[in-house]
C-alpha cells in the first residue's frame, strides 16, 4: 500500500470520527498504529494553507496529478519552459508539501512523462497499422536548428509527426533512408510533399516517393513581400523628406 493510500484512509477515518483515537483509527484502517501516528503528524504539518485539507482527499489528489501533468506537458515538453520556473509556480501555489516541487524532481519526471508519451503512441501506431487505418499522406519536410539539426516529416492533415530525428546533414540520400523507413512501417504513400525549394527535398519527393513537390508559403510570402519593398520604401522616403 503506497504512502498516498494511506494517508487517504487515514484522513477519511478522522473526517468520519473526528474523535477517533490512534488505537481506533489503526482498527478501522488496518494499520500499525505506529504508522497512524506518524502519517497523521505528516497531515498536520501540511495543513498551512485554507486549501490544504482539499489536496489529502482523492478528488483533490486526482485533481493535484492532472495539474502536475498538465503544467509538465503544456509548458515544460511543448513549450521549454525550464524546471526552476515551474517549480517557482508551484511552489507560489503551496504544493510544495505534496509534490516534489524542486527542479531535479521536476527534470526526472520530464524525461519519465516524455518516455510514456512516445510509448503510447508507438502502441498507437502499432495499432492503427494492424486495423489498416493508415491512409494516403499529405506530407511536409524541413529541419529545424535549435541546439542540433533535426529533420522533421509531418502529415499536414492529422498533424501527426512522422519523423523527428537529429541528423549530422540533410542531403537526398539522408531524407531517403529515414522517410523511407517510416513509409515501409506506415505502410502507406505520399500525395503530396510540401517542402522549401532545397534541391534534396525536390527530388526527394519528384524521385523517391514519385509525387509532386509543392512549394510552402513562408517563402512564397517572403518573395512577395521582397518585390512590394522596393515601392514602400521609396515612398516611406519621400514621406519622411516632405
Amino acid at each position: 500500500m503506497g504512502f498516498w493510500t494511506k494517508s487517504h484512509l487515514i484522513f477519511n477515518s478522522f473526517r468520519e470520527h473526528t474523535k477517533a483515537s490512534i488505537r481506533q483509527v489503526a482498527r478501522q484502517t488496518g494499520l500499525s498504529k505506529s504508522s497512524v501516528h506518524r502519517l497523521s503528524q505528516a497531515m498536520e504539518r501540511r495543513n498551512g494553507h485554507a486549501e490544504s485539507w482539499f489536496w489529502e482527499t482523492e478528488d483533490g489528489y486526482q485533481w493535484l496529478l492532472r495539474l502536475v501533468v498538465a503544467v509538465l506537458y503544456i509548458f515544460g515538453l511543448k513549450r521549454g519552459v525550464g524546471a526552476e520556473t515551474m517549480s517557482a509556480f508551484f511552489t507560489c501555489l503551496h504544493l510544495e508539501r505534496y509534490v516534489g516541487c524542486s527542479p531535479s524532481t521536476l527534470r526526472a519526471l520530464l524525461d519519465r512523462l516524455e518516455a510514456m508519451i512516445l510509448e503510447t503512441t508507438a502502441v498507437w501506431e502499432r495499432e492503427g497499422i494492424a486495423q489498416g487505418q493508415t491512409g494516403p499522406i499529405v506530407g511536409a519536410v524541413d529541419e529545424t536548428f535549435l541546439e542540433r539539426m533535426m529533420l522533421v516529416f509531418i502529415d499536414l492533415v492529422s498533424g501527426y509527426v512522422l519523423l523527428e530525428e537529429v541528423a549530422t546533414d540533410r542531403t537526398y540520400e539522408t531524407w531517403y533512408e529515414r522517410v523511407e523507413a517510416r513509409l515501409a512501417t506506415l505502410k502507406t504513400r505520399v500525395l503530396y510533399l510540401v517542402s522549401d525549394r532545397a534541391k534534396a527535398l525536390i527530388k526527394l519527393a519528384e524521385t523517391r516517393l514519385e509525387c509532386p513537390s509543392i512549394p510552402d508559403l513562408f517563402h512564397l510570402l517572403h518573395e512577395l513581400a521582397k518585390g512590394y519593398s522596393l515601392g514602400i520604401w521609396r515612398q516611406l522616403k519621400t514621406t519622411r523628406r516632405r
